[in-house]
């Protein structure tokens, strides 16, 4: 792989849009791929894109609709919502070159098939390499160049330590590592604890029992990790309990403001307001491994019952706060 690759950035959402102007901090040049032309044209006769308003597409930051582009390039960042992730890497898969690296952005586990983002990209696109970009980071402080610190990671050391050097700017400060789960994990589990602080924060518990969802939330997220291989390291770093601490802590959060919605008495079908909540998708098959290796993850289990309308929020609350007491672990 070429030591300055071309970079192209799939999806031109507010946060591909972000990573994109971000990249392209230090004169970089960046392809930023929108789903259609008018959306491209768009963005690139504005050199702005209306989901990030008041933001401009730095300079060296170009716009297409063309999938075929990603033929140039040798680093590839995939975002778009991880449900979404499979079609989006079968679209891509003829066009990649030999070795290039296919980095997901996405925060999930795919219903049905129960992977995990590089799983499924090591299955639809063999010539690529897999990667996972996580982390505490909201697209508007990413596009502004506000500082922002992430993780990156990939099955091989020495690509894993090389991609930094690609990604990462002078306002993106990327972090490496080699567990590829252990990043997945904790972007995907703290979706799902955020809702769950939302309902608190929506439900006017107070600030003593957002601090106890948060802390025992992390106990749940780091008991599931352990079950599938992630490095303890990993789950209290930056893509586990740093996201997991700003994802519950700000309406920023889509599934923490979604939750908000939830506790103050919207439905499910409401409380996204049209915005997507990925912890929404990620509940439910989250829950379902963790029972299938054992794992007691009791809120993550109540924000199902609530997802499901198997429990109102009143008896979800209440079974919580029921439990046996226990030795905290």
């Amino acid at each position: 792989m070429p030591s300055t690759p071309t970079i192209a950035v799939i999806g031109a959402g507010a946060w591909g849009t972000a990573l994109a102007n971000a990249i392209a901090n230090d004169h970089r040049s960046v392809t930023l791929v929108a789903r259609n032309e008018p959306a491209a044209e768009l963005i690139a006769s504005a050199r702005e894109n209306p989901r990030l308003p008041g933001i401009r597409l730095r300079d060296t930051v170009a716009v297409t609709a063309d999938l075929r582009v990603v033929a140039g390039a040798g680093l590839v960042l995939l975002a778009m919502p991880a449900q979404a992730l499979r079609d989006a890497a079968l679209a891509l898969a003829p066009h990649v070159q030999d070795g290039a690296v296919l980095i997901a952005t996405a925060k999930g586990i795919e219903r049905g098939t129960r992977q995990f983002m590089t799983e499924i990209i090591a299955e639809v696109a063999p010539r690529a390499i897999p990667a996972i970009l996580s982390g505490p980071s909201f697209a508007t402080d990413v596009a502004r160049g506000l500082p922002t610190a992430i993780t990156l990671a990939t099955a091989d050391e020495a690509l894993a330590a090389s991609l930094p050097q690609q990604v990462g700017s002078t306002s993106l400060r990327p972090y490496h590592t080699t567990d590829v789960r252990g990043v997945e994990i904790g972007g995907a589990a703290k979706n799902v604890l955020a809702i769950a602080a939302g309902i608190v924060a929506g439900r006017k518990l107070g600030a003593s029992a957002q601090a106890a969802v948060i802390t025992r939330g992390f106990s749940e997220l780091t008991r599931f990790g352990r079950a599938y291989g992630a490095k303890a390291e990993t789950l209290a770093g930056l893509s586990g309990l740093g996201d997991l601490v700003l994802s519950c802590s700000s309406a920023q959060s889509r599934n923490f403001a979604f939750g908000i919605a939830l506790g103050q008495g919207r439905s499910v079908l409401d409380a996204g307001e049209g915005k997507l909540a990925e912890g929404v998708f990620t509940a439910a098959v989250m829950l379902a491994m963790a029972r299938s290796q054992g794992v007691d993850m009791p809120i993550a289990e109540a924000v199902v019952a609530v997802l499901e309308a198997t429990a109102t929020i009143d008896q979800a609350i209440e079974s919580l706060m029921t439990r046996p007491f226990k030795a905290e672990s």
